[in-house]
C-alpha cells in the first residue's frame, strides 16, 4: 500500500500522470497539482485546473498522442454499450483484477500476469470485439 502524496492516507488508487506520485482522491489531485510538490508540473497538459473544468473527470485519463495503437474515443463509447462486458463485469473476480492492474507499479508485469487468467482473456477478447472488430462482427455491431 502506498502513501497518497497530499493527504499521507494509505492509498493504491491514482498515480499523477506527471511525476506518478500517488493521490487518493480528486480533492488530493487538486492541491497536489497546484501545488510545487508535482515535480513535473511544467508541461501546458499538468497546468492548475480551473473552476470550469468538469471535477467529474477523472484526472488520470488524457490522450497525450496517438500512437498505431491508440483506441479512437468513439470506439472506447461503445464499450459502455456492450451487454457481454457488462455481464463480464459482474464478476467480483475481474473487477480486482482490473483494479489491481490499474494500481500496478509496474503495468506490463501487472498485464502479463492478468493474461494468464482465462477471465481476463474472456474480457480482453470482448473488449477487442468492440474496439478491434474482425469483419464478422462489424456487421453485427452495426447492425444493432
Amino acid at each position: 500500500m502506498q502513501i497518497c502524496i497530499v493527504c499521507r492516507e494509505p492509498t493504491d488508487k491514482y498515480k499523477c500522470r506527471k511525476c506518478l506520485e500517488r493521490y487518493c482522491s480528486l480533492s488530493c489531485y487538486k492541491k497536489h497539482i497546484n501545488s510545487t510538490e508535482c515535480r513535473a508540473c511544467e508541461t501546458p497538459s499538468c497546468e492548475p485546473l480551473t473552476g470550469d473544468q468538469n471535477e467529474d473527470n477523472e484526472p488520470t485519463i488524457y490522450t497525450p498522442f496517438s500512437t498505431e495503437d491508440t483506441v479512437a474515443p468513439e470506439k472506447l463509447q461503445q464499450l459502455a454499450h456492450s451487454e457481454g462486458l457488462k455481464n463480464l463485469l459482474y464478476n467480483p473476480h475481474l473487477r480486482n483484477f482490473l483494479k489491481a492492474i490499474d494500481v500496478a507499479p509496474n503495468a506490463w508485469k501487472a498485464m502479463q500476469a492478468a493474461m494468464q487468467e482465462p477471465l481476463f482473456i474472456e474480457f480482453a477478447d470482448e473488449c477487442l470485439k468492440i474496439v478491434e472488430p474482425s469483419s464478422e462482427d462489424e456487421k453485427f455491431i452495426s447492425a444493432t
